[in-house]
Protein backbone atom coordinates (compact mmCIF):
# COMPACT_ATOMS: atom_id res chain seq x y z
CA UNK A 1 0.00 0.00 0.00
CA UNK A 2 3.11 2.52 0.71
CA UNK A 3 4.41 1.55 -2.42
CA UNK A 4 1.08 2.27 -4.30
CA UNK A 5 0.61 5.79 -2.36
CA UNK A 6 4.39 6.71 -3.56
CA UNK A 7 3.68 6.04 -7.02
CA UNK A 8 0.36 7.87 -7.28
CA UNK A 9 2.16 11.11 -5.58
CA UNK A 10 4.64 11.04 -8.47
CA UNK A 11 7.19 9.11 -6.03
CA UNK A 12 10.09 10.61 -5.28
CA UNK A 13 12.80 13.17 -6.63
CA UNK A 14 16.20 12.42 -6.52
CA UNK A 15 18.46 15.37 -7.85
CA UNK A 16 16.10 16.69 -9.83
CA UNK A 17 14.87 13.09 -11.52
CA UNK A 18 11.67 11.62 -10.66
CA UNK A 19 11.97 7.87 -9.09
CA UNK A 20 9.04 5.46 -8.69
CA UNK A 21 9.07 2.10 -6.55
CA UNK A 22 8.79 -1.29 -7.83
CA UNK A 23 7.20 -4.12 -5.34
CA UNK A 24 8.55 -8.04 -6.09
CA UNK A 25 7.23 -10.65 -4.01
CA UNK A 26 8.94 -14.08 -3.33
CA UNK A 27 7.85 -16.66 -0.57
CA UNK A 28 10.83 -18.07 1.31
CA UNK A 29 8.49 -20.41 3.19
CA UNK A 30 10.83 -19.46 6.64
CA UNK A 31 13.91 -21.34 4.39
CA UNK A 32 16.72 -19.83 5.09
CA UNK A 33 18.42 -21.19 2.37
CA UNK A 34 15.40 -20.08 0.01
CA UNK A 35 15.57 -16.75 2.26
CA UNK A 36 18.91 -16.14 0.93
CA UNK A 37 18.30 -17.24 -2.76
CA UNK A 38 15.37 -14.68 -3.00
CA UNK A 39 17.50 -11.79 -1.51
CA UNK A 40 20.26 -12.38 -3.76
CA UNK A 41 17.60 -12.74 -7.19
CA UNK A 42 16.07 -9.63 -5.57
CA UNK A 43 19.56 -7.84 -5.82
CA UNK A 44 20.28 -9.06 -9.10
CA UNK A 45 17.02 -7.24 -10.38
CA UNK A 46 18.54 -4.11 -8.76
CA UNK A 47 16.52 -3.71 -5.37
CA UNK A 48 17.41 -1.23 -3.04
CA UNK A 49 16.13 -2.98 -0.03
CA UNK A 50 14.77 -6.01 0.84
CA UNK A 51 11.61 -6.77 3.43
CA UNK A 52 11.70 -10.03 5.57
CA UNK A 53 9.97 -10.25 8.91
CA UNK A 54 11.46 -13.76 10.53
CA UNK A 55 14.47 -13.41 12.46
CA UNK A 56 15.01 -17.00 11.40
CA UNK A 57 15.43 -15.68 8.01
CA UNK A 58 16.23 -12.40 8.76
CA UNK A 59 19.98 -13.63 10.10
CA UNK A 60 21.15 -15.47 6.94
CA UNK A 61 20.66 -12.41 4.91
CA UNK A 62 22.12 -10.43 6.87
CA UNK A 63 25.49 -12.24 6.40
CA UNK A 64 24.94 -11.43 2.78
CA UNK A 65 23.38 -7.96 2.66
CA UNK A 66 27.09 -6.51 2.76
CA UNK A 67 28.90 -8.43 0.40
CA UNK A 68 30.90 -5.94 -2.33
CA UNK A 69 29.20 -5.15 -4.93
CA UNK A 70 25.84 -6.51 -3.98
CA UNK A 71 25.06 -4.17 -1.07
CA UNK A 72 21.30 -3.39 -0.09
CA UNK A 73 19.32 -2.50 2.87
CA UNK A 74 17.67 -5.19 5.47
CA UNK A 75 14.50 -4.04 6.35
CA UNK A 76 13.49 -6.31 9.09
CA UNK A 77 10.38 -6.94 11.49
CA UNK A 78 11.40 -8.13 14.59
CA UNK A 79 11.68 -7.46 18.33
CA UNK A 80 14.63 -9.53 18.85
CA UNK A 81 17.65 -7.68 20.23
CA UNK A 82 19.67 -10.73 18.79
CA UNK A 83 19.67 -8.32 15.40
CA UNK A 84 20.87 -5.30 16.57
CA UNK A 85 24.17 -7.91 18.10
CA UNK A 86 24.91 -8.84 14.44
CA UNK A 87 27.11 -5.48 13.50
CA UNK A 88 25.24 -5.04 10.01
CA UNK A 89 25.69 -1.62 8.82
CA UNK A 90 22.92 -1.84 6.28
CA UNK A 91 20.05 -2.81 8.95
CA UNK A 92 16.91 -1.11 9.50
CA UNK A 93 14.16 -2.52 12.15
CA UNK A 94 10.95 -1.73 11.91
CA UNK A 95 9.48 -2.63 16.03
CA UNK A 96 10.68 -2.37 19.66
CA UNK A 97 13.31 -4.22 20.79
CA UNK A 98 10.75 -7.21 22.84
CA UNK A 99 13.27 -6.47 25.88
CA UNK A 100 11.45 -3.46 26.60
CA UNK A 101 7.59 -5.51 27.19
CA UNK A 102 9.94 -7.76 29.49
CA UNK A 103 10.35 -5.34 31.89
CA UNK A 104 7.08 -3.58 31.27
CA UNK A 105 5.11 -7.22 31.44
CA UNK A 106 7.00 -8.54 34.52
CA UNK A 107 6.47 -5.54 36.34
CA UNK A 108 3.06 -5.00 35.89
CA UNK A 109 2.30 -8.64 37.16
CA UNK A 110 4.74 -8.39 39.96
CA UNK A 111 2.77 -5.05 41.23
CA UNK A 112 -0.35 -7.21 41.50
CA UNK A 113 2.00 -9.58 43.85
CA UNK A 114 2.05 -11.97 41.20
CA UNK A 115 4.96 -14.12 42.28
CA UNK A 116 4.30 -17.30 40.51
CA UNK A 117 4.65 -17.81 36.55
CA UNK A 118 4.72 -20.79 34.50
CA UNK A 119 5.64 -20.40 31.01
CA UNK A 120 3.95 -22.07 27.87
CA UNK A 121 5.39 -20.35 24.91
CA UNK A 122 6.33 -20.85 21.21
CA UNK A 123 8.69 -23.62 20.17
CA UNK A 124 11.64 -21.68 17.96
CA UNK A 125 14.66 -19.31 18.60
CA UNK A 126 11.95 -16.73 18.96
CA UNK A 127 10.29 -18.12 21.69
CA UNK A 128 13.67 -19.67 23.07
CA UNK A 129 14.92 -15.73 23.19
CA UNK A 130 12.07 -14.32 25.16
CA UNK A 131 11.61 -17.16 27.97
CA UNK A 132 15.03 -16.73 28.38
CA UNK A 133 14.90 -12.66 28.42
CA UNK A 134 11.66 -13.09 30.83
CA UNK A 135 12.99 -15.65 33.23
CA UNK A 136 16.58 -13.50 34.18
CA UNK A 137 14.49 -10.44 34.73
CA UNK A 138 11.48 -12.24 36.36
CA UNK A 139 13.93 -14.22 38.82
CA UNK A 140 16.20 -11.15 39.28
CA UNK A 141 13.10 -9.21 40.67
CA UNK A 142 11.62 -11.46 43.15
CA UNK A 143 9.58 -13.84 40.96
CA UNK A 144 9.72 -18.09 40.78
CA UNK A 145 9.43 -19.70 37.08
CA UNK A 146 7.14 -22.64 38.24
CA UNK A 147 7.12 -24.56 35.06
CA UNK A 148 8.78 -24.14 31.52
CA UNK A 149 6.63 -25.84 28.59
CA UNK A 150 7.25 -24.47 25.49
CA UNK A 151 4.56 -25.84 22.54
CA UNK A 152 4.41 -25.89 19.17
CA UNK A 153 2.00 -23.10 18.04
CA UNK A 154 2.37 -23.35 14.35
CA UNK A 155 1.17 -26.59 14.42
CA UNK A 156 -0.70 -27.53 17.59
CA UNK A 157 -4.40 -27.35 18.19
CA UNK A 158 -4.65 -29.05 21.53
CA UNK A 159 -2.52 -27.61 24.56
CA UNK A 160 -3.80 -29.62 26.97
CA UNK A 161 -0.60 -31.35 28.00
CA UNK A 162 1.36 -28.13 28.48
CA UNK A 163 -1.64 -26.36 30.09
CA UNK A 164 -1.66 -28.91 32.77
CA UNK A 165 1.98 -29.10 33.48
CA UNK A 166 1.57 -25.56 34.32
CA UNK A 167 -1.18 -25.45 35.90
CA UNK A 168 -0.15 -28.44 38.28
CA UNK A 169 2.35 -25.87 39.40
CA UNK A 170 -0.32 -23.38 41.17
CA UNK A 171 1.44 -20.65 39.42
CA UNK A 172 -0.13 -17.21 39.99
CA UNK A 173 0.12 -15.97 35.76
CA UNK A 174 1.25 -17.80 32.60
CA UNK A 175 3.44 -16.17 30.24
CA UNK A 176 2.06 -17.48 26.85
CA UNK A 177 2.21 -16.39 23.08
CA UNK A 178 2.86 -17.60 19.61
CA UNK A 179 0.96 -16.60 16.72
CA UNK A 180 -2.54 -15.20 17.50
CA UNK A 181 -5.07 -17.81 16.61
CA UNK A 182 -3.43 -20.84 18.57
CA UNK A 183 -2.68 -18.15 21.46
CA UNK A 184 -6.20 -17.63 21.74
CA UNK A 185 -6.57 -21.36 21.83
CA UNK A 186 -4.44 -21.20 24.77
CA UNK A 187 -6.34 -18.65 26.47
CA UNK A 188 -9.79 -20.35 25.99
CA UNK A 189 -7.96 -24.13 26.85
CA UNK A 190 -6.78 -22.70 30.37
CA UNK A 191 -9.78 -21.08 30.92
CA UNK A 192 -12.22 -24.29 30.45
CA UNK A 193 -9.13 -26.45 32.35
CA UNK A 194 -9.92 -23.94 35.32
CA UNK A 195 -7.05 -21.72 35.28
CA UNK A 196 -8.08 -18.45 36.82
CA UNK A 197 -4.98 -16.43 36.88
CA UNK A 198 -3.39 -14.12 35.11
CA UNK A 199 -2.36 -14.01 31.56
CA UNK A 200 1.22 -12.02 30.15
CA UNK A 201 1.46 -12.56 26.02
CA UNK A 202 4.68 -11.92 24.53
CA UNK A 203 5.09 -9.09 21.82
CA UNK A 204 3.91 -11.69 18.73
CA UNK A 205 0.43 -12.32 20.15
CA UNK A 206 -2.19 -9.62 19.30
CA UNK A 207 -4.88 -8.48 21.81
CA UNK A 208 -7.34 -7.26 19.26
CA UNK A 209 -6.47 -9.93 16.99
CA UNK A 210 -7.52 -12.40 19.79
CA UNK A 211 -10.77 -10.78 21.14
CA UNK A 212 -11.96 -11.08 17.75
CA UNK A 213 -11.24 -15.00 17.59
CA UNK A 214 -12.54 -15.25 21.26
CA UNK A 215 -15.42 -12.75 20.18
CA UNK A 216 -14.59 -10.94 23.39
CA UNK A 217 -11.95 -9.89 26.25
CA UNK A 218 -14.51 -11.10 28.48
CA UNK A 219 -12.39 -14.12 29.50
CA UNK A 220 -9.16 -13.15 29.07
CA UNK A 221 -9.27 -11.97 32.44
CA UNK A 222 -6.72 -9.98 33.51
CA UNK A 223 -3.54 -9.91 30.69
CA UNK A 224 -1.11 -7.79 29.64
CA UNK A 225 0.14 -8.06 25.72
CA UNK A 226 1.25 -5.16 23.28
CA UNK A 227 -1.54 -2.85 22.25
CA UNK A 228 -3.43 -2.83 19.17
CA UNK A 229 -2.91 -0.42 16.62
CA UNK A 230 -6.51 1.54 16.23
CA UNK A 231 -6.28 1.44 20.35
CA UNK A 232 -3.81 4.36 19.57
CA UNK A 233 -6.10 7.21 17.76
CA UNK A 234 -3.98 8.87 15.96
CA UNK A 235 -5.68 10.50 12.79
CA UNK A 236 -2.89 8.46 10.09
CA UNK A 237 -4.12 5.14 11.97
CA UNK A 238 -7.67 5.32 11.27
CA UNK A 239 -7.35 6.44 7.90
CA UNK A 240 -4.78 3.74 7.19
CA UNK A 241 -7.30 1.11 8.91
CA UNK A 242 -9.94 2.73 6.48
CA UNK A 243 -8.10 2.14 3.50
CA UNK A 244 -6.14 -0.83 4.50
CA UNK A 245 -9.66 -3.02 5.16
CA UNK A 246 -11.38 -1.64 2.09
CA UNK A 247 -8.28 -2.81 -0.25
CA UNK A 248 -7.15 -5.81 1.85
CA UNK A 249 -10.65 -7.19 3.29
CA UNK A 250 -7.84 -7.85 6.54
CA UNK A 251 -7.67 -6.77 10.18
CA UNK A 252 -5.02 -4.14 10.77
CA UNK A 253 -1.87 -5.77 12.51
CA UNK A 254 1.34 -3.92 13.49
CA UNK A 255 3.43 -5.99 10.56
CA UNK A 256 1.42 -4.50 8.12
CA UNK A 257 1.48 -0.73 9.96
CA UNK A 258 4.95 -0.27 10.60
CA UNK A 259 6.20 -2.09 7.29
CA UNK A 260 4.06 0.55 5.81
CA UNK A 261 6.12 3.06 7.81
CA UNK A 262 9.65 1.66 6.88
CA UNK A 263 8.46 2.15 3.76
CA UNK A 264 7.69 5.60 4.25
CA UNK A 265 11.02 6.02 5.92
CA UNK A 266 13.00 4.33 3.31
CA UNK A 267 11.45 6.34 0.41
CA UNK A 268 12.25 10.27 2.66
CA UNK A 269 16.01 8.33 2.84
CA UNK A 270 16.47 7.89 -0.71
CA UNK A 271 15.41 11.05 -1.24
CA UNK A 272 17.39 12.83 1.46
CA UNK A 273 20.39 10.89 0.51
CA UNK A 274 20.72 12.01 -3.12
CA UNK A 275 21.33 8.67 -4.00
CA UNK A 276 19.41 5.71 -5.67
CA UNK A 277 22.60 3.36 -5.79
CA UNK A 278 24.76 4.00 -3.09
CA UNK A 279 22.69 2.00 0.10
CA UNK A 280 25.47 2.97 2.59
CA UNK A 281 24.57 6.71 1.97
CA UNK A 282 20.88 5.89 1.60
CA UNK A 283 21.00 3.86 5.09
CA UNK A 284 23.32 7.11 6.91
CA UNK A 285 20.45 9.03 5.55
CA UNK A 286 17.71 7.81 7.63
CA UNK A 287 18.84 9.84 10.83
CA UNK A 288 18.44 13.62 9.00
CA UNK A 289 14.68 12.10 6.59
CA UNK A 290 13.55 11.24 10.24
CA UNK A 291 13.87 14.93 11.44
CA UNK A 292 11.32 16.23 11.70
CA UNK A 293 9.84 12.89 12.41
CA UNK A 294 6.87 11.10 10.91
CA UNK A 295 3.91 12.39 13.41
CA UNK A 296 0.35 10.37 13.88
CA UNK A 297 -1.48 12.90 11.78
CA UNK A 298 0.11 11.44 8.38
CA UNK A 299 0.86 7.86 9.56
CA UNK A 300 -0.35 4.56 11.55
CA UNK A 301 2.41 5.33 14.10
CA UNK A 302 5.07 7.85 15.02
CA UNK A 303 8.49 7.31 13.56
CA UNK A 304 10.88 9.68 15.90
CA UNK A 305 14.40 8.87 14.38
CA UNK A 306 17.03 5.23 14.39
CA UNK A 307 19.40 4.08 16.39
CA UNK A 308 23.10 3.52 15.92
CA UNK A 309 22.57 -0.24 15.44
CA UNK A 310 19.31 0.21 12.77
CA UNK A 311 16.33 0.15 14.78
CA UNK A 312 13.76 2.84 14.32
CA UNK A 313 12.56 5.11 17.07
CA UNK A 314 9.10 3.81 17.20
CA UNK A 315 7.23 3.44 20.45
CA UNK A 316 6.32 0.44 22.68
CA UNK A 317 2.93 0.09 23.10
CA UNK A 318 1.53 -1.79 26.00
CA UNK A 319 -2.04 -2.07 26.77
CA UNK A 320 -3.96 -4.45 29.88
CA UNK A 321 -7.13 -6.12 30.37
CA UNK A 322 -8.82 -6.08 33.76
CA UNK A 323 -11.84 -8.46 34.72
CA UNK A 324 -11.97 -9.06 30.68
CA UNK A 325 -12.30 -4.98 30.33
CA UNK A 326 -9.89 -3.81 28.16
CA UNK A 327 -7.63 -0.40 29.47
CA UNK A 328 -6.50 2.34 27.75
CA UNK A 329 -3.21 1.90 25.57
CA UNK A 330 -0.12 3.29 27.38
CA UNK A 331 2.83 4.34 25.37
CA UNK A 332 6.91 4.45 26.01
CA UNK A 333 9.63 5.78 24.27
CA UNK A 334 12.72 3.79 25.03
CA UNK A 335 15.38 5.79 23.19
CA UNK A 336 15.80 9.54 25.04
CA UNK A 337 18.81 10.16 27.07
CA UNK A 338 17.48 13.38 28.48
CA UNK A 339 14.08 14.74 30.26
CA UNK A 340 14.48 17.54 27.60
CA UNK A 341 14.37 15.04 24.74
CA UNK A 342 11.75 13.05 26.17
CA UNK A 343 9.90 15.75 26.90
CA UNK A 344 9.85 17.16 22.83
CA UNK A 345 8.94 13.32 21.95
CA UNK A 346 5.77 13.56 24.69
CA UNK A 347 4.62 16.75 22.52
CA UNK A 348 5.16 15.29 19.48
CA UNK A 349 3.30 12.24 20.61
CA UNK A 350 -0.43 14.03 20.82
CA UNK A 351 0.53 15.29 17.13
CA UNK A 352 -2.53 14.01 15.01
CA UNK A 353 -5.02 13.04 17.59
CA UNK A 354 -3.05 10.95 19.97
CA UNK A 355 -4.16 10.87 23.78
CA UNK A 356 -2.32 7.76 25.27
CA UNK A 357 -0.27 8.35 28.44
CA UNK A 358 3.27 8.62 27.08
CA UNK A 359 6.44 6.95 29.51
CA UNK A 360 9.70 7.19 29.27
CA UNK A 361 11.58 3.79 29.53
CA UNK A 362 14.89 4.23 30.66
CA UNK A 363 17.60 1.67 29.93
Amino acid sequence: MAVKELNAGGGISVKGKKYTFKLERLDDRIDPTQAVNNARRFKSNGAIAVFNGVFNTIAPIMKINEEKGAEFIMMAYTSTPLAEKLGNNLLVIATPDFNDYVRVFADWALKKNWKKCAMVVTFGSYGDEWRSAFKEYWTKKGGVITADKPANYYTETDFSSPITAAMATKPDVMLIGGPSATTALVIEQSRNMGFKGGFIMIDQAKQDNIAMLLRSTKIMGDLIGTAGVLSIPFDGARAFDKKYTSTYKRMVTWECALNYAGMHALARAIATAGTVDDVYKIRAAFSKALDPPMLGDKFPTSVFGISSAGRLHIMSSVQTITKGKSDPSVLYAWWPTTQKEFDKIAVQSAVGGGTNPVYWLQR
